[in-house]
């Protein structure tokens, strides 16, 4: 195997896999978010000390084969609402447009653009008077503090329409001049012919854009210094990767979730479960999914937080709770999130002045984390400080002592992610839940509990499941233009001008042609919901049932095949009872704190077993085994807990 080098960002941490012919490795280092080519590179130099022995990142940059990255940042921003102020020109035909995308998430609607919009009647940007309506739309905008803008028309003939308009504002506003606006229109993204879900692409879009730009640019930039061969691969919310310059801002959306679900794919068929939910808890966000019937769901048009938009998604829901998330008491109760203190200032245990309570504070307070080993025994938590949040934030307010405050933390995070779990996926007495992500183990069987679910399997490379998840991925480019005649010869002239800029695209991602696939399809839309796709071979034929089709786009995609099918099978047979490496003091539900067992995952082999209460951890997780449950290490090395033994 060639040396691969595999980066998943997250809100809090971020996490490298490193994969060469001596097996998968991990490390960890803390997320930088004012400037993420930091962490970047932080990670790029544990992974060489990993490697050889000491930091030389590079020569580990003259030696790696590939780089792949994909990331939270945009679930995160979007979570916490954190981006530009984006303005909106939309059609003056479509008054009731930004109700309709409202009614999709007001908040959400409110925080991106809110009362930023311009309506603009089609017929004059056609019109001989154009250009003094756009400048005029554009000013307004950016006079009521718009510093991104987004151009959505809707009716047959929105393309013309966005094209003119693109003209006008490129000549009244050249991208050369300082302060000039930039400007997304829904037509530079998809042929969509839903203007509510196109317009909300270019929306979330934009919103994303600034950051993922300005750190991947500036990363590949650093990477090119070192010389390094290959360029720096980007993960896609639809599981293959592409270089920096050819990626859409939407599309790394989520990547680093949907890395998670190709875990979740490879670990599901590996031991044969045939229904699993995952929880990808990170600390931001806790991600669910679902693999069901030898698959992870992937829809056509997907979601965003629960908006439709134009690009195909796999179905991951982003709850607002993960380890660094902020516990209050409002109205007496505990509320969790959405709002993180990430990885700075951190939860008030990591002594970088954060003063919030988090279930990570409330976690080492329980007696779940040693004090001098957490993090692979990089970062030393600070008693103390956890315990005056704790106090302050939340035993204080409710009137608790502190053990009972935390207690009812860790009920209420737990409540939290059981309910979302309930409320995304189907949950049968089959259902195995697979719990990872540096925070995804700790609460594992108190979530699973709540949720009806008696098993939950903790992978061997829990703490960077995604970064490993992502690891055969395949390279591809994606295309969709909508049919205006439907014919083959229409068809085919459409489908070899898709082909050309393929090659052009596969030639930048530094494939000849012959060293890649394409495949295309139709994809019929006769309304009512109903969709129907044909594959098309080499001399396509445009089908006579299409022909009653509202729309028909022509869909191309150019891979390069990276991927490889395992046929290895792993198992979870109990052995001979673990041998624990100490005792730990851990506040229980049932019996106060006391005296449980801590075993190390490093030092367990295959068939070892125990029961609860008890700790497993490893370097980057650690989990809290409930009374009631017991675990058993697989053949591979991971992990399998059972409730009533």
């Amino acid at each position: 195997m060639a040396l691969q080098i595999n980066i998943d960002n997250g809100g809090t941490l971020t996490d490298i896999c490193i994969l060469d012919d001596t097996g998968v490795r991990k490390t960890k280092v803390l997320t930088t978010p004012y400037d993420l080519s930091k962490c970047f590179f932080e990670g790029l130099q544990k992974a060489s000390g990993v490697i050889y022995g000491q930091t030389d990142v590079r020569r580990l940059l003259e030696e790696v084969d590939l780089i792949r990255y994909s990331t939270t940042q945009g679930t995160n921003a979007i979570c916490e609402r954190k981006g530009p102020r984006l303005g909106l020109i939309i059609d003056a035909q479509s008054r009731d447009l930004p109700v309709r995308l409202a009614e999709h998430d007001p908040e959400v609607f409110d925080v991106l653009v809110g009362d930023r919009v311009v309506f603009l009647d089609s017929a004059t940007v056609m019109g001989d008077t154009a250009e003094v309506d756009v400048v005029k739309a554009i000013n307004h905008l950016t006079a009521t503090g718009a510093n991104r803008l987004v151009v959505s028309f809707g009716g047959d003939d929105f393309l013309a329409v966005e094209d003119r308009f693109k003209k006008i504002a490129l000549r009244k506003y050249p991208r050369h001049l300082l302060g000039a606006v930039p400007i997304l229109y829904g037509s530079d993204l998809t042929a969509d012919q839903d203007v509510v879900r196109r317009t909300w692409t270019a929306v979330i879009n934009s919103f994303l854009h600034p950051a993922m730009e300005a750190f991947l640019f500036n990363a590949e930039s650093r990477l090119r210094e070192y010389r390094t061969k290959n360029p720096l691969l980007i993960f896609r919310n639809d599981g293959d990767a592409s270089r920096v310059a050819k990626t859409v801002a939407i599309n790394t959306y989520s990547s680093g979730p949907r890395g998670g679900m190709e875990g979740v794919k490879a670990f599901s068929r590996l031991y044969g479960f045939t229904d699993s939910v995952s929880i990808d808890v990170g600390g931001t966000t806790t991600d669910i999914g679902q693999y069901l019937n030898g698959t992870v769901a992937e829809v056509r048009r997907g979601h965003v937080e629960g908006i439709s938009v134009s690009i195909p998604l796999c179905e991951i829901m982003s709850a607002g709770a993960g380890g660094s998330s902020i516990f209050r008491v409002v109205n007496n109760h505990i509320t969790i999130g959405p709002d993180s203190v990430g990885a700075v200032p951190g939860p008030a245990c990591f002594g970088r002045g954060g003063k919030e309570a988090t279930i990570t504070d409330a976690g080492l307070l329980c007696g779940l984390f040693d004090p001098k080993s957490y993090f692979g025994g990089g970062m030393t938590l600070d008693v103390e400080r956890a315990t005056n949040a704790v106090t302050t934030n939340i035993a204080e307010p409710l009137r608790l002592k502190l053990d009972d405050a935390l207690l009812q933390m860790e009920l209420a995070y737990e409540e939290k992610i059981a309910v979302e779990l309930h409320r995304f996926t189907k949950i049968s007495k089959d259902t195995v839940m697979l719990a990872f992500g540096g925070a995804g183990p700790l609460n594992a069987c108190g979530v699973a509990e709540k949720a009806g679910i008696d098993q939950v399997a903790i992978p061997q490379m829990a703490a960077v499941f995604s970064a490993y998840g992502i690891g055969s991925c395949d390279v591809s480019q994606r295309y969709t233009v909508m049919l205006e005649q439907h014919d083959t010869a229409s068809l085919k002239d459409a489908l070899d001008a898709l082909k050309v800029k393929a090659s052009r695209d596969m030639y930048a991602e530094g494939y000849e042609a012959g060293n890649y696939a394409m495949e295309a399809r139709l994809v019929a839309d006769f309304g009512n919901g109903r969709e129907e796709i044909q594959t098309l071979d080499d001399e396509p034929v445009f089908p006579a049932a299409f022909d009653k089709a509202g729309t028909v786009e022509l869909e191309l995609k150019a891979v390069k095949a990276l991927r490889t099918e395992g046929a290895k099978k792993a198992s979870f047979t109990r052995g001979k009872p673990a041998v624990s490496v100490g005792v730990r003091n851990v506040l229980t539900r049932s019996k106060g704190r006391v005296d449980v067992p801590v075993y190390q995952l490093a030092q367990l082999q295959k068939g070892d077993w125990a029961i609860g209460p008890a700790i497993l951890e490893e370097d980057f997780f650690t989990c809290r085994v409930l009374d009631g449950w017991a675990f058993v290490v697989s053949d591979a090395g991971d992990v399998l807990l059972n409730r009533k033994g």
